[in-house]
């Protein structure tokens, strides 16, 4: 539900945090998708309507505990009519084609509903519960998306995942203005991946490749032949998956190196999934340079008798703690040693992905950290995961 009432009043917030499908028409409340029994026992949906009291900003207490319903009588689950609450059998017209056939009068103990979460779903709960006999699983309970405008969110639709959690205040802590992520091979797709679904204002993509058959065996989703026969750059392929769901993804087909990181001056963060060494130094110099904080990574993979080894690597940068960098990164050109077969595999970018994300999440303070690494290692043959250059 797109509405600035949504954003100001608890109790409409936490029923659409709850699942409920909410729409507000004129000054009506409405509950949609809510099940109940007709009278052939049968179970179908419905739509509860409650009047909307408000002092113009926010909701106020019901100014009645009446509901109107859009749709049969309600009956338990033997068939029968619930007279004890039905109230009166007169047909309201709400314009729009929303036609009630009665109102529901479900009176509480105090005489009256504090708000509009404890009238509705106090009402959902009686139908649904006679519902509930016959199939146990249904529920009012659907998450429906709900469009934004860009006013409202940098999502296209509402992030229910948060609100559902719980969470919304600890995942706003991550609403970063611009973030960049220098690479889309394997790590750096599975980086966007995972940042493109948190709040960050703006995500610049950096990548002069082309996506192509091998790419896509460790790239998030499943490219299609038709894609792939078109031969995308990487940032444009990746733009179009993810523009559907977020808004101010910005893509730059080049490659970052020391004739252009000064891109990266502004960016709140940066995220760095490269091979090659050399512009790998460029970008950190010019990042420390810019008190830019950042996590690059490193996957490196190598044959060991008839089976694979390596180390995933995670290591951060930031103002205050850097001195680390250059015994804890190579800047060697790749093409000279072992990496020569650069030898990738989906789960371990995502692996690696994804350790730099929580390490990066940790940064800002939606994770606990009890270590406060800035550098750490997973080992595959010895399944050995290890922190170094902690602070604490």
């Amino acid at each position: 539900m797109s509405h600035p009432l949504l954003n100001h009043s608890v109790d409409l917030n936490r029923l659409e945090a709850e699942g409920y499908h909410l729409e507000i028409r004129d000054s009506n409340l409405l509950i949609k998708h809510v099940p109940y029994v007709t009278a052939q026992s049968t179970l179908a949906y419905g739509t509860l309507v409650s009047e909307l009291s408000t002092n113009g900003t926010v909701t106020i207490r019901p100014r009645n505990h009446v509901v109107w319903f859009v749709g049969n009588y309600p009956c338990d689950n033997h068939g029968q009519e619930l007279n004890s609450i039905i109230h009166q059998r007169t047909q309201m017209n709400f314009g729009d084609g929303l036609v009630a056939s009665c109102s529901f009068s479900s009176k509480p103990l105090s005489g009256f509903y504090e708000n509009y979460y404890d009238k509705m779903a106090s009402y959902v709960r009686i139908l649904s519960g006679f519902a509930k006999a016959i199939d146990p699983t249904i529920t009012a309970r659907v998450y429906p998306s709900h469009e934004t405008t860009i006013d409202e969110s940098v999502f296209r639709y509402l992030d229910a995942a948060s609100s559902r959690a719980g969470i919304s205040a600890i995942t706003a802590k991550l609403r970063l203005d611009k973030i960049a992520i220098i690479g889309l091979g394997g790590t750096g797709s599975y980086i966007l991946d995972l940042v493109a679904k948190t709040p960050v204002q703006e995500i610049h993509l950096y990548d002069d490749d082309t996506l192509y058959a091998h790419n896509a065996f460790r790239t998030p989703g499943a490219a299609s032949i038709v894609e792939l026969e078109q031969m995308p750059r990487k940032v444009d392929y990746l733009f179009q998956k993810y523009d559907s769901m977020r808004r101010n993804i910005f893509v730059h087909p080049v490659r970052i190196g020391q004739t252009n990181v000064e891109q990266l001056r502004d960016m709140s963060f940066v995220f760095i999934a490269i091979d090659s060494g050399p512009a790998k130094q460029h970008i950190i110099e010019g990042l420390q340079l810019y008190g830019v904080p950042f996590i690059d990574s490193g996957v490196g993979i190598y044959r060991t008798g008839d089976s694979l080894g390596g180390i995933v690597r995670v290591t951060t940068g930031t103002s205050g703690h850097s001195s680390h960098i250059d015994r804890r990164v190579s800047f060697a050109d790749q093409d000279e040693d072992e990496y020569d077969w650069n030898i990738q595999t989906a789960d371990l970018n995502m692996l690696n992905a994804a350790m730099v994300v929580l390490k990066w999440k940790k940064l800002f303070g939606f994770y606990a950290d009890r270590k406060d690494e800035y550098h750490s290692t997973y080992t595959i043959g010895r399944n050995q995961m290890l922190s170094g250059e902690c602070t604490e």
